[in-house]
C-alpha cells in the first residue's frame, strides 16, 4: 500500500481517539459554540514572534500582540494602534499618537514608552528595522500617547516596516518585556491585541489557548489582513496539535476539532466529499519552497557545491512531493518572487531550467572540495511541506555522492537550531528546509530571506555585496520600470551566487466545518470575525 493510500485510508478511520491522538473533553453546546478548535500548521514550540521568524509563531502572535500599523488585503499600510502621524517636509521627523485607551492584558495602559522599547527591540532583528536602525538619530517617548522617530536620512516606506505581516512584525509589549535581548527568547506574554495567552494551559506539543481580551477596542474600520477592526467572536481560540494529517483529517470530520489551516492535498479530496466540511484555498498569493544552506560552513560556504545543487534540483519532484498529483496546485520557479506579480522575473534562472545535470554537477561539487563529510540535513517530521521536501532532498544530495547526515526532528527544534552558526557537528547545520508565503515575496521589502548582508541576513547568513546592491537600488527606485530593473539583476545574482535554493511555487488548502463562518484568505490564519453555531 502506498503512502497516499494509507493515508487516505487512516483519515476515514474515525476519531482522535481511535487514532491514537489526543482526546477531547467534552463540552456543553453553549460551550462549545463559543469555543474555536483549530489545528495550526505546526507545534508551537516558543512562543517570542521578534527572537525568531517561524509562521507558526507569527500566526499565534497576532492575536495577543498589536501593531502601530496593519497591511491591509491591498497591501497597504493602515493605522492600527496609532491614531495619527506627522512627518516633516524633509522626511527625517516622524511623529506618531497612539489610539486613547489602549490597555494591556495585566490592565496597565499602553504608552509610548512601550513603544519605543518595543521597536528597538524589533529593529535590532527585522531586516527592514536594521534599515531604520542604521539610519536613526533618535527614537524617543514625548508624552504617554506620543512618541517620536528622528532619521538622518528619509525612509519612505517607514509606515510598511511598520505594517508588513511577516516575521518579525512590529509587535508592541510592554516596556519590561520589550528591553529582553532581542536574542533571548522572552517568558512573559503579555500584549494589548484581541485575545489573552493562556500560559498556564499550554502544553507544547499538544495545545495552546487563546482567551477573547473584554478590554480590547477594535477600530472602527472593516477588518482586512492586520488593518481594521479585530472583532473576536467567540471566547476562547484552542490550538490543537496534530502532527499526523490522517488524524487532523480524522477530527474534522468527526467535528473534534472546527478549522485545519493546512490540510494536505492527499486528503483533500476525501474532505471535499464530506457535506459538513468546506476546502478552499488559503491564500492565492501561494508559497515559495526553500532549501536553504548555511554560507558559514563547508560544503555550501563555496558558491560551486551550491550550484551543484541548483543544476540537479528538481523542482518538479519537490512540488509533487508537497502538493500531489494536480498541476493546477503548483508552477517552476526559476527566480525568487511572486509568480504573477508585478515584480516576478526569470531572470539568470536559466540554471533551474531543462534536464537536470547530474554529471556537470558531481564535477562541480568535487571542484568546490567536498570530500565525502557528513552534510547535516535538519528536517522537521511534524510538518508536511518540510518532510516532504527533505525526502527528496535526502535522495537528491545522495545521488550527489554526498554523505548525508539526515536529521529527523521536529518543527520547533528546527527554529531553534537553525539559528546556531556552530559548525555542524558542535551543534550546527548545513542546510534546512522551510518555505515563504508569497505575500512575503513580492519585493525586497519585505522579503527576509533574500537578503545577503551576513551575520545580519536570515539564517544561512549568504553574502552577497551585488544582492545587497540591488536591494539598495529597488529602495531608491523612482518607478515601476527602475523596479523591475533593478528586480532582474537581483534575481540573476542571487541564483548565481545561491543565496537558497527555490524549490517551487505552490498553493496550499485550508479547511473548515460549515458551521464556522466568517474565514478569509491570506498569508496567514485571521480569527476576527470568524463565529460558530454549535
Amino acid at each position: 500500500m502506498d503512502r497516499r493510500t494509507l493515508l487516505k485510508g487512516l483519515a476515514g478511520a474515525g476519531s482522535l481517539a481511535a487514532t491514537g491522538g489526543v482526546s477531547m473533553p467534552a463540552l456543553s453546546q453553549g460551550a462549545a459554540a463559543r469555543t474555536l478548535r483549530f489545528v495550526p500548521q505546526a507545534n508551537l514550540a516558543n512562543f517570542d514572534p521578534i527572537w525568531g521568524t517561524q509562521y507558526v509563531v507569527r500566526n499565534a502572535a497576532a492575536l495577543v500582540w498589536d501593531t502601530p500599523y496593519g497591511l491591509d488585503a491591498a497591501l497597504q499600510p493602515q493605522r492600527q494602534m496609532i491614531e495619527s502621524e506627522q512627518v516633516s517636509d524633509d522626511g527625517l521627523v516622524w511623529t506618531f499618537r497612539l489610539r486613547p485607551g489602549l490597555k494591556f492584558h495585566d490592565g496597565e495602559p499602553v504608552l509610548s514608552k512601550d513603544v519605543v522599547a518595543s521597536l528597538a527591540r524589533w529593529s535590532a532583528r527585522d531586516p527592514m528595522g536594521l534599515m531604520i536602525k542604521a539610519i536613526q538619530n533618535e527614537l524617543t517617548a514625548v508624552d504617554d500617547r506620543t512618541f517620536k522617530w528622528v532619521l538622518k536620512q528619509p525612509y519612505p516606506k517607514l509606515l510598511y516596516a511598520l505594517a508588513k505581516n511577516n516575521s518579525p512584525c512590529s509587535f508592541v509589549m510592554p516596556e519590561r518585556i520589550a528591553q529582553t535581548d532581542p536574542f533571548k527568547q522572552i517568558t512573559e506574554y503579555i500584549g494589548s491585541g484581541p485575545m489573552k495567552f493562556a500560559k498556564s494551559e499550554w502544553v507544547p506539543g499538544a495545545k495552546a489557548v487563546f482567551e477573547k481580551f473584554t478590554d480590547y477596542v477594535p477600530r472602527q474600520e472593516k477588518p482586512s489582513w492586520l488593518a481594521g477592526g479585530k472583532q473576536i467572536l467567540v471566547d476562547r481560540v484552542e490550538w490543537v496539535v496534530i502532527p499526523d494529517p490522517a488524524t487532523a483529517a480524522a477530527a474534522l470530520q468527526n467535528g473534534e476539532v472546527d478549522w485545519w489551516e493546512n490540510p494536505i492535498s492527499d486528503l483533500v479530496p476525501l474532505l471535499k466529499k464530506n457535506r459538513n466540511i468546506s476546502v478552499d484555498i488559503a491564500d492565492p498569493l501561494g508559497n515559495v519552497g526553500s532549501f536553504r544552506m548555511n554560507h558559514l560552513h563547508p560544503p555550501f560556504n563555496d558558491v560551486r557545491a551550491r550550484r551543484a545543487v541548483l543544476m540537479a534540483l528538481s523542482q518538479e519532484d519537490y512540488m509533487r512531493a508537497v502538493v500531489g498529483d494536480d498541476t493546477a496546485l503548483w508552477k517552476p520557479l526559476p527566480g525568487f518572487f511572486t509568480p504573477d506579480t508585478p515584480l516576478y522575473t526569470e531572470e539568470g534562472g536559466e540554471i533551474l531550467k531543462g534536464k537536470r545535470d547530474f554529471e556537470g554537477a558531481k564535477k562541480l561539487l568535487a571542484e568546490s572540495g567536498y570530500a565525502g563529510q557528513p552534510v547535516s540535513c535538519i528536517v522537521a517530521q511534524d510538518q508536511p511541506i518540510t518532510k516532504a521536501q527533505g525526502d527528496v532532498t535526502a535522495d537528491l544530495l545522495k545521488r550527489l555522492g554526498m554523505n548525508v547526515d539526515f536529521v529527523a526532528t521536529d518543527w520547533g527544534t528546527v527554529g531553534s537550531r537553525r539559528a546556531q552558526k556552530t559548525p555542524p557537528g558542535q551543534g550546527g547545520w548545513q542546510m534546512f528546509h522551510t518555505w515563504h508565503a508569497g505575500a512575503d515575496c513580492l519585493n525586497p521589502a519585505a522579503y527576509t530571506a533574500i537578503r545577503a548582508n551576513g551575520d545580519k541576513a536570515w539564517f544561512g547568513w549568504p553574502t552577497s555585496p551585488r544582492v545587497e546592491t540591488e536591494v539598495t537600488a529597488w529602495f531608491d527606485a523612482k518607478s515601476l520600470d527602475e523596479e523591475k530593473a533593478t528586480i532582474n539583476r537581483l534575481n540573476r545574482a542571487a541564483l548565481e551566487d545561491v543565496i537558497y535554493a527555490p524549490t517551487g511555487f505552490f498553493l496550499s488548502y485550508t479547511a473548515w466545518r460549515k458551521n464556522i463562518s466568517g474565514i478569509v484568505k491570506g498569508p496567514l490564519p485571521f480569527f476576527w470575525g470568524v463565529s460558530k453555531t454549535a
